[in-house]
């Protein structure tokens, strides 16, 4: 009973990383796989890489919430029949062309990247590098008027252009949000709109990634395994609703250079700790 209670609390844990790094970009699953680094899960490393994925869910969930007017494609009223928001509908089309490098990358290279990618050395580097990367494009656009302020304003083309940055966030440390939000500040795209486009962005992804791990994990749980995903999932879900509040009124008057900051400081110290201490 003891050890149930003791494991139900490093999920809370993991579920407050979760929910501050999801949209924060400075990579969910590198903050996890390093807190699991120090702060074990006591479950199997096949459910520990579902649950990686699938706590997810519970961040994205208050995304839903938070911007449901903005994703909802219907409107109702008492009087007549649903409307149908027709700039809604296209956005929603721009994510699914935005999805497919992702989805195809993911596909063909998932398994590899487990395999071989996820270790604190690389999510170190990562860390590093799109730090550095952040401090460099903020920089370049203090020259710059953006030329897509809006998220009705993004086309096809750039939502594909934005996809293909996202393809970088396979790499464990990268940041999803991270990846994507260089990418569109690269091509021209205000921090706001690039934060909203990545909160839609993020919806059919995580719920794309969640199905598979669970169809490669199977539907066999355990009482405990329950209770560590919907535990995971709520945590996440409630610390996610303050985050993205946060975020984008600090974007409104504030640049990314911060987070630039805090990743190579934090990649620094992982990377020095594993290199020279850990066994």
């Amino acid at each position: 009973m003891l050890s149930n209670l003791i494991e139900l609390l490093k999920v809370v844990f993991l579920g407050i990383v979760e929910g501050v790094t999801e949209w924060l970009p400075i990579s969910s699953t590198g903050h996890m796989l390093l807190v699991d680094e120090f702060l074990t899960l006591n479950m199997t490393e096949e459910f520990k890489q579902m649950f990686f994925v699938v706590i997810q869910l519970g961040a994205i969930l208050a995304v839903v919430l938070l911007f449901w007017h903005k994703m909802w494609p219907f409107q109702f009223s008492d009087k007549s029949r649903p409307v149908i928001r027709r700039d809604v509908f296209s956005l929603w089309f721009k994510v699914v062309v935005a999805c497919i490098p992702g989805a195809v990358v993911t596909i063909l290279f998932d398994d590899y990247i487990e395999a071989h990618l996820h270790t604190p050395t690389v999510i170190a580097l990562a860390l590093i590098f799109y730090g550095v990367a952040f401090l460099v494009v903020e920089d370049w656009n203090r020259r710059r008027t953006p030329r897509v302020r809006h998220l009705s304003d993004i086309t096809y083309t750039t939502a594909f252009i934005i996809g293909m940055f996202q393809v970088l966030s396979i790499i464990p440390g990268t940041s999803r949000s991270g990846s994507t939000i260089i990418g569109a500040l690269l091509i021209g795209v205000s921090r706001v709109a690039a934060a909203e486009f990545t909160f839609f962005l993020a919806v059919p992804v995580m719920f794309g990634l969640s199905a598979l791990k669970l169809l490669k994990f199977g539907f066999a749980f355990t009482n405990m395994e329950v209770a560590v995903l919907l535990v995971g999932m709520v945590t996440a879900f409630l610390v996610s609703l303050l985050v993205i509040r946060f975020l984008m009124g600090y974007i409104r008057k504030h640049d990314f250079k911060a987070f630039g900051w805090y990743r190579i400081v934090l990649g620094a110290i992982v990377l020095i700790y594993f290199t020279l201490f850990a066994k």
